[in-house]
């Protein structure tokens, strides 16, 4: 991943000092360690939307995914008043620097909860990757130069997903992964796949099953894959069907996997996954949905830990049923459905605050930054908490326009998605 730092330099034989600021690429929709952490130091804590605001863009409809970022050219999906589906391109500046029709046939899910447009783009600052809930996986140069695509149906058959795709593909060096966990909701068959793609042609490079007991609607799942990588162990995990799995990279072989997450002793039926894992050096954070549990994993296991004491750390009783966590430091944060936040401590699970800030839907995930951490709400509000063990809300901002995606952060700017706009705040 690809990082540089702004330094204050000697002008004009007057020396000026001041503390580095790292500047990061957002390259796909949990930032640069895929996790929601952003390194940046320096960024607005306060602003409206006529204060702060370097630039807005309009935009040609609503969707829930997440802007990207490299090299100051932010990438992003969209869907228009037709029902096509696009992948468009600003400077950092604003401008827009293209458009590309991908697919068409958008259908909204649940109302106004989400439209094919609700996974996000990928970036490596070569190719820009973009996935559809209908279907459709493209690859485009960052110039807006088509590469490859195909519907990943015409590769791997009829997807059985109630609201479409809604899970992001995770890029990792040259290889594309995608999770396809999906059924028709009957226990005596099985249709998840994980797939690995060489993301230069779009070619297959392994595919595996992805056996479950999971049936009706929890044979769905819209999370997203993930990747651990603390140095020493390196794998992909993929989050649904009432199980987490850790993948080796080399073939999509099993080497733990984790049950339990609808506990058979009171199963729901439609507990299906949205919140996707979080992960840090030696942790591995689970949400489920509704009322299911959080697990802190160990990333140490083989084989079935559902019940390897030795491979949990603690569990929580209340999950977040949309926005995955976020661990920073000695903390875990878990933005619920409703506006409320709880923190715990990493090493116990202690519960440290349960909080409300803005009581409403809250589809985007947390973002660290700085010292704070920032909550987008379904209706537009943005609250600012202070990270640490104690709970002080710092701001909250009225952007007046609907949200669903989570924030992206890069070169000193907040990049934020509403239903009309991409807003730049600096």
């Amino acid at each position: 991943m690809r990082k540089f730092w702004l330094i204050v330099a000697v002008v004009a034989g007057v020396s000026s000092f001041a503390d580095a600021v790292r500047a990061d690429n957002w390259p796909n929709w949990r930032g640069p360690h895929n996790n929601g952490v952003c390194d940046e130091r320096g960024l607005p804590t306060k602003w409206s939307p006529t204060e702060r605001v370097a630039w807005k863009a309009p935009l040609p409809g609503p969707a829930g995914s997440t802007p990207v970022i490299w090299d100051g050219r932010v990438y992003l999906t969209s869907v228009d008043s037709q029902g096509d589906l696009w992948l468009m391109a600003f400077s950092d500046a604003g401008k827009e620097l293209w458009k590309q029709k991908v697919t068409g046939g958008n259908q909204i899910a649940r109302g106004d909860e989400g439209n094919y447009a609700s996974p996000s783009p990928s970036t490596d600052g070569e190719y820009v990757f973009t996935l559809f809930g209908e279907g459709t996986l493209a690859c485009f140069t960052t110039a807006g130069k088509p590469v490859w695509k195909f519907n990943v149906e015409d590769r791997y058959g009829r997807l059985q997903l109630q609201f479409g795709l809604a899970s992001t593909p995770v890029l990792d060096g040259d290889v594309l992964y995608v999770q396809l966990i999906h059924g028709e909701g009957d226990p005596k068959t099985r249709e998840a796949i994980v797939v690995a793609l060489d993301k230069r042609t779009g070619q297959q490079i392994w595919k595996v099953d992805r056996p479950s007991d999971g049936y009706k609607e929890n044979e769905h799942s819209y999370a997203s894959p993930m990747m651990y990588d603390d140095g020493q162990r390196k794998f992909l995990l993929t989050h649904g069907a009432d199980y987490i799995v850790a993948h080796r990279l080399s073939d999509g072989r099993e080497i733990w996997r984790c049950g339990e997450l609808n506990r058979k002793s009171n199963y729901d039926p439609t507990l299906r996954f949205v919140a996707s894992p979080a992960t840090a050096d030696g942790m591995i954070v689970v949400p489920t949905a509704k009322k299911g549990p959080v697990l802190a994993l160990k990333p140490t296991g083989m084989g079935d830990i559902t019940n390897d004491a030795n491979s949990h750390w603690w569990t929580l009783e209340r999950t977040p049923d949309v926005p995955s966590p976020v661990i920073v430091g000695d903390y875990v944060y878990l933005c619920m459905q409703d506006g409320n936040l709880q923190v715990v401590e990493r090493a116990t699970g202690k519960e440290l605050y349960f909080e409300r800030t803005h009581r409403q839907r809250h589809r985007a995930s947390p973002v660290y930054a700085d010292g704070h951490v920032y909550l987008c709400a379904r209706d537009g509000r943005i609250t600012v908490v202070k990270a640490g063990p104690k709970f002080e809300i710092v701001s909250e901002i009225d952007m007046g326009e609907d949200i669903s995606s989570s924030l992206a952060i890069s070169n000193g700017t907040i990049y934020i998605r509403t239903f009309q706009h991409l807003w730049a705040i600096r």
